[in-house]
């Protein structure tokens, strides 16, 4: 896989510091692929925005915690930002990556008809990582994603979407695609395997 060898650091490692991840319809089961290819010791962060209902308490992250061996938090307001943690967005609450490696929450308006959003996500760790994010779409109904594909890409962070042909639903993936802004476009397997391969060399 040729990202593999386009985003080396200087020192033969990976730049790459933090994973954010967008879905939606379909998103659940591509998110369990990628996950499986993850060993238990990966150590990049992970920021999962999902669209939920309102009425999720709290369901979603403990049905993702059974698909790894990753610790999964549901995110709290100013909570610092671990290594080897994936921690989801709650339903009814943007989820915002910090400069000062925290998360942060908000309930300002919904944005494409979502809360929390992916654009939010990935426009506010554009903002605060740059070049140290590796960004992925997945399966999903709707364009949300695409401008944060764009923040990201403009950053010099690493832009990958799921390949739409292996989506459920491919709107969203290909809503990134039709950016131009898009560095990778990989099955979940491969997606999976990329990042455990950015995971062993990063340097954090």
């Amino acid at each position: 896989m040729k990202a593999v060898k386009k985003h080396r650091a200087e020192g033969g490692g990976s730049r790459y510091r933090y994973v954010v991840i967008g879905g939606s319809a379909g998103g659940v089961e591509a998110l369990r692929v990628i996950l499986m290819a993850l060993p238990v010791d990966f150590a990049l962060p992970i920021l999962v925005a999902h669209h939920l209902h309102v009425s999720d308490e709290g369901g979603y992250a403990a049905h993702v915690a059974r698909l790894t061996r990753l610790i999964v938090v549901e995110a709290c307001d100013k909570e610092p930002i671990k290594r080897g943690h994936l921690y989801t967005g709650p339903a009814n609450y943007h989820m915002l990556m910090e400069r000062d490696g925290s998360i942060g929450l908000s309930i300002d308006a919904r944005v494409n008809y979502s809360r929390p959003s992916i654009d939010v996500l990935f426009e506010s760790a554009a903002l605060a990582c740059g070049d140290a994010l590796v960004a992925v779409i997945l399966s999903g109904a709707s364009a949300d994603g695409a401008k944060g594909i764009c923040a990201i890409k403009k950053a010099g962070g690493l832009t990958i979407a799921q390949d739409p042909t292996s989506a459920e639903t491919p709107v969203m993936p290909q809503a990134a695609i039709d950016t131009g802004a898009v560095d990778e476009v990989l099955s979940t397997e491969q997606i999976g395997r990329l990042l455990a391969t950015l995971g062993e060399s990063a340097t954090l």
